[in-house]
């Protein structure tokens, strides 16, 4: 297997080069010239040729079961690197290439691959049918021999224990020793109310006769998942309340320190931005999500915690346990509840999130994007596991993206909500609109008392300036005290107060 990765990289960089010489001894003029001008030009494209189609896996034939997944791989890659030397060529002048040279590259050696491609799992799948004929011929001819001095047998199966033991021992080969001990410590393995599947797809699991199992045990990833939610909904399904389903995942920090391990420095950064601007920057965008997740099927996609924990809550499950093994994430997750199905789960730069407004009805309020998908159904995880820090927020915010902390600092995050302050749903100062979660946390009193009015863009936070839940419960309750008495002065003076503090003290929600 090593082998035919060796082979297929130092093949495809032959065809590149032989491609690229091509097309240059095509090119009217003298060809000479081009290869001198273009020589440093062509090192940046064959790097960028080589990153994309490891980071595509198109070398590995342990994935590459068939000639359509092939060609699936070739395309996918040579296309994504056609886009980024084009744009390269648009955006930097200093980039010496012609179209003519680009394009011919691509298009002369993605033929060349899938000739030599064809030419390969045709011989493999000859010699295949060939093994197998003869293996065939090897069992018939010993049967014919065995039937003629051994008379039937008749074997008597107990049912169940063998099963067992045969699936102790394919767990073990295939998730290893110390996720094996950890999975046992939750699953009962030897129970027929627990399912062992290998599988990416909800058919599988609701293909299943059996109705209902005390525990689902999946030992394939979750970032191979096509759709998440399907099929994390269809084990739902499933389970009784108290049900047990345990998988894992590669976390977008595991994969990232991972990728920069994986090439010497330099280089390795090189990798990582492709490979962040393919597998993070593409899936959040509505064409290039549709077009990204069409050529990928969803497979090895990149899943922060946040989202991959969100999208359980948002399922009905709650995480009872996790633990970091061999590189993966282990989690064992509850049933505690049928799914919510949300309708329109968004991945794109601004979100709509849901928030309590003037009579307890349930608003929208835009935002930048600032955590990562489906982050806003861990609330209630996040408070569980820390707590709340000075100034209201929660402690280990690991929720919120690194790009999403710069847009906090100043306020970038919050300016769609302009949106809602022309639509009526918030006016200029008032308190925080808060989520369902967060609301809960407050006193019944101050419930009551805030649902009498609209929420503010500005908080009586930077007035204040409370450091703990009580201060800010208590700030909150002298604003809305005055502001029941007094509601235009009230809101005049505390609005040019915060001003205030904002400028000149430095007042910052932290």
């Amino acid at each position: 297997m090593q082998r035919s990765f060796v082979a297929a990289f130092i093949s495809d960089l032959l065809l590149v080069s032989a491609s690229f010489a091509l097309c240059v001894w095509l090119k009217p003029g003298i060809s000479t010239s081009y290869y001198t001008s273009y020589f440093n030009s062509f090192l940046l494209f064959l790097s960028i040729w080589i990153i994309v189609s490891f980071s595509l896996e198109k070398y590995n034939f342990r994935v590459i079961s068939s000639w359509m997944v092939f060609l699936r791989k070739v395309m996918i890659a040579n296309l994504i690197i056609f886009f980024i030397i084009t744009s390269m060529m648009y955006l930097f002048q200093s980039f010496n290439y012609s179209r003519f040279i680009v394009l011919g590259t691509v298009g002369i050696t993605s033929i060349a691959e899938l000739l030599i491609g064809s030419l390969y799992f045709l011989f493999a799948n000859t010699r295949v049918r060939y093994e197998n004929s003869a293996v065939s011929q090897f069992l018939n001819g010993n049967r014919i021999r065995l039937k003629e001095k051994v008379p039937a047998l008749h074997i008597k199966l107990t049912p169940g224990r063998h099963d067992f033991a045969l699936r102790e021992e394919y767990l073990k080969n295939e998730i290893g020793d110390n996720a094996f001990d950890y999975v046992t410590g939750f699953a009962k393995i030897n129970s027929p109310g627990t399912l062992v599947i290998s599988t990416t797809t909800r058919f599988n699991i609701d293909a299943q006769i059996q109705p209902s199992f005390e525990c689902i045990l999946n030992i394939k990833r979750v970032n191979d998942f096509r759709y998440i939610n399907k099929y994390f909904e269809s084990v739902n399904t499933k389970l009784p309340v108290g049900g047990l389903f345990i998988d894992h995942f590669e976390s977008k920090n595991m994969r990232k320190k991972r990728l920069l391990n994986k090439f010497p420095p330099g280089l390795n950064y090189i990798y990582y931005t492709l490979d962040f601007i393919i597998k993070r920057i593409l899936p959040k965008f509505t064409l290039t999500k549709k077009i990204y997740f069409i050529l990928t099927r969803g497979e090895n996609r990149v899943l922060s915690k946040a989202e991959c924990f969100g999208r359980l809550y948002s399922c009905g499950f709650e995480i009872l346990d996790e633990k970091l093994i061999d590189k993966c994430l282990y989690f064992v997750a509850i049933k505690v509840k049928e799914p919510l199905f949300p309708k329109n789960p968004s991945y794109g730069p601004m979100v709509a999130l849901e928030r309590i407004g003037k009579g307890g009805k349930a608003i929208k309020v835009y935002k930048m994007r600032t955590m990562h998908p489906f982050a806003e159904y861990l609330q209630d995880y996040v408070y569980e596991k820390a707590g709340l820090q000075e100034g209201g927020k929660f402690k280990d915010e690991f929720r919120v993206t690194t790009l999403g902390r710069i847009m906090r600092s100043f306020w970038l995050d919050e300016l769609p909500m302009l949106i809602n302050l022309l639509k009526g749903d918030l006016k200029l100062f008032g308190v925080r609109p808060l989520s369902r979660q967060y609301f809960k946390l407050y006193t019944m009193e101050l419930q009551k008392l805030r649902i009498k009015t609209k929420p503010g863009l500005i908080p009586p936070f930077y007035v204040d300036y409370p450091k703990t839940l009580e201060e800010i419960m208590a700030s909150e309750l002298r604003y809305l005290s005055a502001y029941m008495k007094h509601p235009f002065r009230t809101d005049w003076v505390y609005f040019w107060k915060a001003l205030f503090n904002i400028i000149f003290r430095k007042y910052r929600s932290k």
